[in-house]
């Protein structure tokens, strides 16, 4: 059984670190059942193990916080749903790339119950949308912006960290970094993309379509 977790107001960094750790360190010595944590944080910045200084343009803006998931810099804050994944993939098949693609498709599946298609590039991080609402590129190609991102850590096979989607964040707080090292393209929300859909909405996406894809 997975045990599925909602955290009320803002979750501080530091704390969410701790408790993933910690519930981790329990699911390897069988003292806990996997776990989902749904949650929202104080606008902030998080630093994967691939960050790059430059990619930190306004390092006064908010907290940064150093981050042991792989990835880059990403901006969490309120109006983003966080899912903290703390899920055995010893017992999964011990199959780091094909758990990634899972949490891709996981996210792909919730948007798709909001009629919002999203959709994998190759080389770039995430879940991205086509935006036909915008100019084209430079290049005459759609414009796309990123709409979630996936990062993770494992320790003796239980996961933490995991996915984050754009509800109704205020986008003008990506501004402060380069998000995942990819300064090409924007960011966008449900919200953004003209879709009234709540918190409490994406909560029961997520958690309906979680045993689609992981069983």
């Amino acid at each position: 059984m997975v045990e599925w977790i909602a955290s009320p107001g803002l979750v501080a960094y530091e704390e969410a670190v701790a408790r993933m750790e910690a519930r981790a360190a329990a699911i390897a010595e069988g003292r806990a059942s996997e776990a989902v944590w749904l949650l929202e944080h104080p606008p902030l910045y998080t630093a994967g193990t691939s960050a790059r200084l430059a990619d930190l343009t306004d390092p006064g803006r908010f907290p940064v916080h150093q981050s042991r998931r792989g990835g880059q810099y990403t901006y969490h804050g309120p109006g983003q749903r966080v899912a903290y994944v703390m899920l055995d993939v010893g017992a999964r098949g011990r199959d780091v790339r094909a758990f990634v693609r899972n949490l891709e498709a996981w996210v792909i599946a919730t948007l798709d119950r909001f009629n919002v298609r999203g959709e994998l590039r190759e080389g770039r991080v995430g879940v991205w949308v086509v935006r036909e609402d915008k100019p084209l590129t430079a290049a005459g190609t759609p414009s796309e912006d990123k709409i979630a991102a996936i990062g993770i850590r494992l320790r003796k096979w239980i996961s933490f960290h995991g996915i984050s989607i754009n509800v109704e964040p205020d986008l003008d707080h990506f501004s402060g970094i380069v998000p995942c090292g990819i300064a090409e393209h924007g960011v966008t929300s449900l919200v953004d993309l003209g879709l009234p859909v709540t918190m409490t909405d994406v909560d029961v996406a997520l958690e309906t379509t979680f045993p689609e894809i992981f069983g």
